[in-house]
């Protein structure tokens, strides 16, 4: 949850013309890691628990590209990314363990 409030706080400051294009994108990749979790736990059933696993994964390489490219681009301040880099390895490191 910590990294799904880090991104919607990033993405405040980001241009208007972002808000339905990288925005979006970052914000609903964000939920998609804790969501997918939270459902295949929900699902009490291992082999769909284990492949909302493998989406959460992905979603969070997803956030991590969306991320380089909204830096690149010069949105938000390097100090942020690295808080959210940082968080975003360590979720995906459980959910690979997991």
């Amino acid at each position: 949850m910590d990294l799904v409030f880090m991104v919607y706080k990033l993405t405040k400051s980001f241009p208007k013309e972002e808000q339905f294009g990288l925005v979006a994108q970052m914000q609903r990749a964000a939920v998609a890691i804790s969501s997918n979790l939270a459902e295949g736990y929900a699902r009490q059933h291992k082999l769909e628990y284990i492949q909302s696993l493998s989406i959460a994964y992905a979603s969070g390489a997803e956030l991590e590209a969306q991320l380089r490219i909204a830096e690149k681009l010069g949105y938000g301040d390097r100090g942020t990314y690295l808080k959210i880099y940082s968080l975003l390895e360590e979720v995906s490191k459980m959910l690979n363990v997991l």
